[in-house]
């Protein structure tokens, strides 16, 4: 976890987030279900849910994530682990819940996984990065887009567990999208991208900036995955887009990130 040592204040805790944006009765349907990881929880949510997502409450880079579900005979347990990623599987429920509370002393929340979109050959699953930010005494502005997609086999996107750093405009151009398509999705991520934002801010002051984590199921939902509020990372763009990445600089040095890489 980075120390932070500028001006922009975070929400920590993956559950407070969900918590406030389904508050909001526009935003509410752009959050999975979500709940404190216990035993009955884990019981409930897998009777409504065919797979789960088990993840620390507060996490980053991928690590720690687990993705559960029933099998024949049992449960299935994919969770990575710094890098790697393990399979196991549980005769019964309450052995994968042992192992799950074993992995992490701290707390962990339960969320349903959402079937996320796939992009290429191989179907590699995606996720689209949204960086929202502000000028101290200005707007929350969405000052450009990456997008994180999966290694085969992963059940995560992060660029640390194997996955690829893309342009918005490489993503749209491998769906094949026409321009109309183009401008749509991204006029209508960049709204919903701000809305999030305004709406978190009002719940805690001096924020300055995020990373939103939207994804479309495959049904063309758009869901919103997690909102990242401390040390929001947009570096990779430094190469693939250079102009997303001096306008994200510009901003993050007005509220004091100077040591953004």
């Amino acid at each position: 976890m980075h120390a932070k040592t500028y001006k922009s204040a975070a929400i920590w805790g993956k559950k407070r987030v969900c918590r406030y944006l389904a508050s909001d009765a526009v935003l509410q349907p752009l959050v999975p279900q979500t709940r404190a990881l216990t035993m009955n929880h884990l019981q409930e949510m897998l009777d409504q849910h065919a797979v789960v997502y088990v993840k620390p409450d507060i996490g980053s880079m991928g690590i720690g994530v687990n993705k559960l579900a029933r099998s024949d005979g049992g449960y299935t347990l994919h969770a990575t682990q710094w890098r790697k990623q393990v399979k196991h599987t549980y005769a019964n429920l309450k052995d994968c819940y042992k192992a799950l509370k074993r992995r992490s002393a701290s707390p962990m929340i339960i969320q349903e996984a959402v079937a996320i979109d796939s992009v290429g050959e191989g179907s590699l699953p995606y996720d689209i990065r949204a960086m929202v930010q502000r000028k101290p005494g200005g707007p929350w502005t969405c000052t450009g887009f990456m997008v994180k997609v999966g290694a085969a086999g992963r059940i995560v996107t992060n660029y640390y567990q194997g996955g690829q750093i893309w342009t918005l405009n490489r993503l749209w151009q491998e769906k094949g999208y026409d321009d109309a398509r183009i401008v749509s999705k991204t006029e209508t991520l960049a709204a919903k991208a701000l809305e999030v934002a305004q709406l978190l801010s009002r719940k805690k002051q001096g924020m300055r900036e995020m990373g939103i984590d939207f994804a479309y199921d495959r049904e063309e939902r758009l869901w919103v995955l997690e909102v990242n509020s401390n040390h929001p990372q947009f570096h990779p763009l430094k190469r693939i887009d250079p102009a997303a990445y001096r306008r994200m600089m510009s901003f993050a040095k007005a509220y004091g990130r100077h040591d953004a890489q």
